[in-house]
């Protein structure tokens, strides 16, 4: 059966239907933060990733912010061909996890980087709190539509 099967070498095992999740999550995360870091980072020069000390170390934390999202994504990608390659490709529970990865990367960055630990704004206005609504509301529903691709897809193969 096509969801028996194990990967990831020995002592690590990871059914297929784990590994099109885990595959999505990685790529989503990467490319959410990705299209962070391009376009609010250094197109709009809106914040950087770290932006209580200088420019200096604004630009380095914008790079391993880069390095890192570029990992996530490659990672993703590595495991999404692993996954067509072996014909284990399940499209509805990537895409599931692509979304749920891209939201909850968002949600946790304008939540917990913006607000709690305050490493940087989205923006540097009077009323910052527009663009913290629309940010964290465009999270919760890239949240919530990949959670419904993703229990969508496992009550199809329960029936």
């Amino acid at each position: 059966m096509l969801f028996n099967r194990h990967y990831f070498g020995e002592g690590i095992h990871m059914t297929a239907r784990r590994k099109n999740l885990l595959s999505g999550i990685l790529f989503g995360l990467g490319l959410v933060a990705f299209i962070d870091e391009t376009i609010f980072h250094q197109l709009l020069h809106w914040h950087h990733f770290y932006d209580k000390e200088t420019t200096d170390i604004g630009l380095i934390s914008d790079g391993l912010f880069h390095a890192f999202s570029w990992f996530a994504t490659i990672g993703g990608l590595f495991m999404f061909a692993d996954l067509r390659r072996r014909q284990s490709l399940i499209v509805m529970r990537w895409t599931g996890g692509v979304l749920a990865g891209a939201g909850a990367f968002q949600l946790y960055d304008g939540t917990i980087q913006h607000k709690l630990m305050g490493l940087h704004q989205i923006r540097y206005v009077e009323n910052v709190y527009i663009y913290d609504w629309i940010w964290n509301v465009t999270a919760v529903l890239m949240l919530l539509s990949g959670m419904y691709f993703i229990l969508r897809e496992k009550r199809k193969q329960a029936g």
